[in-house]
């Protein structure tokens, strides 16, 4: 081994590396199947230590069902017996399954809910230092008693958050949410000043604080076609939209806005910002998964802990057949690595901040 090559071992062997807890999501789905992928690359090691909160026993039927049978791992009780740069399993449950992949079922929600339950408990008490979860049905959690519509709701009830904020990010490009999963029909009523306001202040301070943009610009979409046509097409925009805008430019929000969503990303406008802000879904996250659906990370954000998620679902369609992708999956860990960094950092920067020290005109005027 050369000098270099020693040197960088010991400097990256004497860092502490992050913590990652993963939920490992439907048991039925490929949430085990893109955690193995991403996990079975020995670099990913050098930054963090990932704690799979399921079952060796799923990890293995996974592990021969797409015939990764180089990927290695160790079992633990609780994440305090976790290894440093390997993978660690915390079982969760002990008991054999009777897999049924590519279906929805109240077991497979069941147990989903059980790896996202232990995970949490960990990242509230600090065991872990992030959260990684892999995608779970929301019809089979749904069957288990499950009571939320998905992550980001519940992630956000156990913090005791009402503002928390759904996020896709991708290489270049950051959407937000106003309305997450709530159907159509009910956009509309539920937007309001108030609640636009709020969704700008938040992804304005994780803007800042998550991914250290200075002085973040935030586009705010209408939610009628052209943005509502100056009110021949709906009057939210007038009526809602704007003055929530407008209340955000009155305590220095750089937000602008309302923007038409059909031609946004296709134009150059959408790299003159830091973030996008839509009203609902689909308008959002379509045109996101079109141009970010490899690499597109959910992150939640406005919650007291670093939470992100592969930006895509179950995939019953092609579960066990080895074809999955986990570059997303492999996005959103490193993502919330980074996240967990740029947060420490400005929380060390903030300690003790430069006080600011009154002019002295006196001495000043010796220059003059």
């Amino acid at each position: 081994m050369s000098d270099k090559s020693a040197h960088i071992e010991k400097e990256v062997g004497s860092a502490h590396p992050i913590r990652v807890g993963i939920s490992i999501g439907d048991v039925n789905g490929i949430g085990p199947e893109v955690i193995i992928k991403a996990l079975n690359d020995n670099r990913i090691l050098l930054d963090c230590t990932p704690i799979i909160y399921g079952s060796t026993k799923t990890l293995s039927y996974h592990k021969k069902a797409i015939k990764e049978f180089d990927f290695q791992y160790q079992s633990c009780k609780s994440a305090d017996e976790a290894l440093n740069r390997k993978v660690n399993v915390v079982n969760v449950w002990n008991e054999e399954i009777n897999f049924e992949l590519g279906k929805a079922t109240e077991l497979g929600g069941k147990f989903a809910f059980l790896s996202l339950e232990a995970a949490t408990q960990d990242l509230a008490s600090g065991k872990i230092d992030v959260l990684v979860t892999a995608p779970i049905s929301k019809d089979a959690m749904s069957k288990s008693g499950f009571q939320f519509s998905g992550h980001t709701e519940y992630l956000a009830d156990k913090a005791g958050v009402s503002e928390a904020l759904m996020m896709m990010v991708g290489l270049n490009l950051r959407v937000a949410l106003v309305s997450t999963h709530i159907p159509l029909k009910d956009v509309s009523s539920s937007l309001t000043k108030e609640a636009i306001f709020q969704k700008i202040k938040v992804f304005e301070k994780s803007l800042k604080t998550d991914f250290g943009i200075i002085r973040p610009k935030i586009a705010v979409f209408g939610v009628n076609p052209h943005a509502g046509e100056n009110g021949k097409m709906g009057t939210e925009e007038q009526e809602i939209i704007l003055p929530a805008i407008n209340q955000a430019k009155t305590e220095d929000i750089l937000a602008f806005g309302p923007f038409p969503a059909d031609g946004f990303f296709g134009s150059s406008a959408m790299n003159n910002y830091d973030g996008v802000l839509a009203m609902y879904h689909d308008q959002g996250l379509t045109a996101f998964k079109a141009l970010s659906f490899d690499d597109g990370v959910n992150f939640t954000a406005g919650i007291p802990v670093v939470r992100t998620s592969p930006d895509h679902g179950t995939a019953f369609d092609i579960v066990g057949k080895g074809i999955a992708s986990a570059q997303s999956m492999r996005s959103a860990i490193y993502l919330a690595m980074d996240i967990f960094r740029n947060q420490k950092a400005r929380k060390e920067m903030l300690i003790n901040p430069l006080k600011i020290q009154p002019v002295d005109r006196k001495r000043l005027s010796n220059f003059e």
